[in-house]
């Protein structure tokens, strides 16, 4: 059996803001935009070469909206890899990403901790290099 995660909903509060954030500071490509209705779009970002993207939801009511940023309890969220986190950390600083845990090396490569333009918090992680 082949499966793959292909996509993951995201709540945000404006589909515009939410698509200049990740394509303008996170660099992610932009996959879909399609009007479904006068209120309602088909959003998806991705990392660039990934194939799970992040369908972008916007929050339609007041029992929504209080889940955006926080849809995981104040927990980590979502996982990013990388190949050059320092590289990403200067695009961070340089587009004024907030982040919540500086940089450190752990036993499964170096990580930091950033937020999103909601809150909800990410960890960007270059894995260790692989030795044979």
């Amino acid at each position: 059996m082949k499966q793959d995660l292909f996509q993951v909903s995201l709540l945000v509060i404006d589909y515009d803001e939410a698509i200049n954030f990740y394509t303008k500071k996170l660099g992610f490509e932009l996959v879909e935009d399609i009007q479904l209705s006068k209120n309602k779009r088909w959003v998806r970002v991705k990392p660039q070469g990934s194939s799970t993207s992040l369908l972008l939801a916007k929050a339609k009511n007041a029992e929504q909206l209080k889940f955006v940023g926080n849809q995981t309890g104040g927990r980590v969220f979502l996982f990013l890899y990388t190949d050059d986190i320092e590289r990403d950390l200067l695009n961070f600083n340089k587009n004024q990403i907030t982040i919540h845990r500086e940089l450190s090396n752990e036993p499964y490569g170096r990580v930091l901790v950033f937020k999103d333009l909601y809150g909800n918090l990410w960890d960007l992680i270059q894995p260790k290099a692989k030795t044979h």
